[in-house]
């Protein structure tokens, strides 16, 4: 399986980690146990249809916040399909437990890590060791890891994808539920290292059937203070052809949000109308993406029976899987697809990037606000479809 970054200056530090994953063995890749700590957990299931498509097993890493590090399929007439794109088990472990950085960056460079307590970029204002930067969030300052920063020299050092991307797991369990398999585990997240506002506790539940995978999120409260929270995972979901030039991806959305360019990518405030553009992926069937380069956020959002559905269209390879949000708190899609990989990143997330910024002149920008003792949930199903 190929692996793919999301930035260039990564290229010193995650070819090597593919040039070494490369050089083993299948038989090494399966001796891979653990990861981040903890052991790795695999969902698996048997007896494949011969006429439709199913999932068949998911990997997931409790040591680095239940991270999904793989999903595959059985597809009849072609065998098993990569629905994730993401190295063997012995190149995420190289990336996640030798290359990694102490922010946990890796992490969302393969596979599907789930982000809380906020998805995307926040701006504010770096500390003099460029370490951290401090933003407001109704009278209340919030200290962040600056984790993040594009390429250029005129890239502005951010806070990005949350603060649970090296978080340990504890409680999971694995138990049989309709023809599949369920695991589900629990992050004691506290005030995440004293960058946030209270105390917060996050149930994580993965479920595989034959025809459904279903990721779920719960987040509790459980301090003595109010706090802002959102929920969301980074899945790049793969084109099995390899050609990115003729996929398509449907997304139900009348806006999109401008950004500064596509290095920094921060909002600049306005939403713009999708219409007559080419971020207008309404189409039924799907909108080929050609040679367009796409790391942007859509929200008006268009719900049908209760279901927010993004669709992944690779019609080169007959391949299709659905993304639906389940949770009305999703507000916002991010999708990041540059051409030159075989790759598309679908986030079903509740926000707008930059939450807190100044730009958003007091609009809503759909963070949660959690008192003490309630909870939100986040959850996606995922379906795979022949077009």
């Amino acid at each position: 399986m190929m692996l793919f970054v999301r930035t260039l200056a990564l290229l010193p530090v995650v070819l090597p980690a593919l040039m070494a994953g490369s050089l083993l063995t299948a038989g090494h890749a399966q001796d891979v146990t653990e990861i981040g700590g903890q052991k790795i957990v695999t969902l698996t299931r048997s007896g494949f249809s011969k006429s439709k498509p199913e999932f068949t097993s998911i990997t997931l890493a409790p040591g680095r916040g239940m991270e999904i590090l793989q999903i595959t399929a059985n597809f009849p007439g072609k065998g098993n399909v990569d629905v994730l794109a993401s190295p063997d088990l012995a190149g995420a472990k190289k990336m996640l437990d030798v290359d990694d950085d102490e922010f946990g960056n890796l992490g969302y460079r393969l596979g599907a890590a789930f982000l809380a307590p906020y998805p995307n970029r926040i701006r504010g204002k770096l500390s003099s060791d460029g370490k951290t930067l401090i933003t407001d969030w109704q009278g209340h300052v919030l200290t962040l890891p600056a984790n993040n920063i594009g390429k250029l020299p005129t890239a502005e050092r951010h806070a990005m994808h949350g603060l649970i991307l090296k978080a340990k797991t504890d409680g999971v369990t694995i138990k049989k539920v309709g023809g599949g398999e369920e695991v589900t585990g629990i992050i004691h997240g506290g005030d995440f290292g004293g960058h946030w506002l209270s105390k917060t506790d996050l149930t994580i539940t993965v479920r595989l059937t034959a025809d459904t995978v279903e990721a779920m999120i719960v987040a509790k409260n459980v301090g003595g203070a109010s706090e802002p929270f959102a929920l969301a995972w980074h899945p790049y979901f793969n084109l099995p052809s390899g050609d990115r030039s003729q996929a398509k991806v449907r997304i139900p959305a009348s806006t999109v949000a401008e950004v500064d360019n596509y290095d920094n990518v921060f909002p600049t405030g306005k939403l713009l109308p999708v219409e007559n553009s080419k971020y207008d992926l309404r189409g039924v069937g799907g909108t080929p993406l050609a040679n367009v380069y796409f790391d942007d956020n859509w929200s008006h959002l268009e719900w049908n029976n209760d279901l927010l559905t993004v669709q992944v269209i690779d019609p080169a390879a007959h391949y299709g899987i659905s993304i639906q949000g389940l949770s009305p708190e999703i507000k916002t899609i991010q999708m990041y697809a540059p051409p030159n990989k075989s790759f598309v990143a679908i986030e079903h997330q509740y926000n707008f990037a930059d939450p807190f910024g100044e730009e958003w002149n007091g609009m809503d920008t759909d963070m949660v606000t959690l008192k003490p003792g309630q909870s939100t949930k986040w959850q996606v199903r995922l379906k795979l479809f022949v077009p």
